[in-house]
């Protein structure tokens, strides 16, 4: 009978532990969270621009123009809109930005109202 008593008392120590785990994990994150934010919105703002002139000035794919990344940036993703020439740089659930080919300009980056209206 004891032995019931004390395995249901870890059981409850363990849900504790859990909780107390989560919860600093979410202090951690909202604690950090300006600087996530603002390396997510650099990271894809600076990928998008480096994807766009790799893809429609070097003429290279997008495949390739990751290799062009600095370090630390293999969260960020590329995608095209060929039709449009304009490549997204994103991070999940965190940040996107797209640069466009605009001939005699380069490689612009798009205001987010311009990203929504697209």
């Amino acid at each position: 009978m004891a032995e019931t008593k004390i395995g249901k008392k870890a059981g409850r120590g363990w849900k504790w532990l859990l909780l107390a785990v989560l919860v600093i994990a979410g202090a951690a994150f909202l604690y950090f969270w300006p600087t996530i934010h603002g390396l997510t919105q650099a990271g894809t703002a600076y990928g998008a621009r480096v994807g766009c002139a790799c893809r429609h000035i070097g003429g290279r794919t997008l495949e390739d123009c990751k290799k062009d990344f600095e370090d630390g940036m293999e969260m960020v993703s590329l995608s095209e809109d060929a039709d449009a020439k304009q490549v997204e740089a994103s991070v999940p659930l965190l940040a996107r930005h797209v640069a466009e080919y605009r001939e005699g300009y380069g490689c612009v980056m798009l205001t987010e109202e311009e990203m929504d209206a697209g």
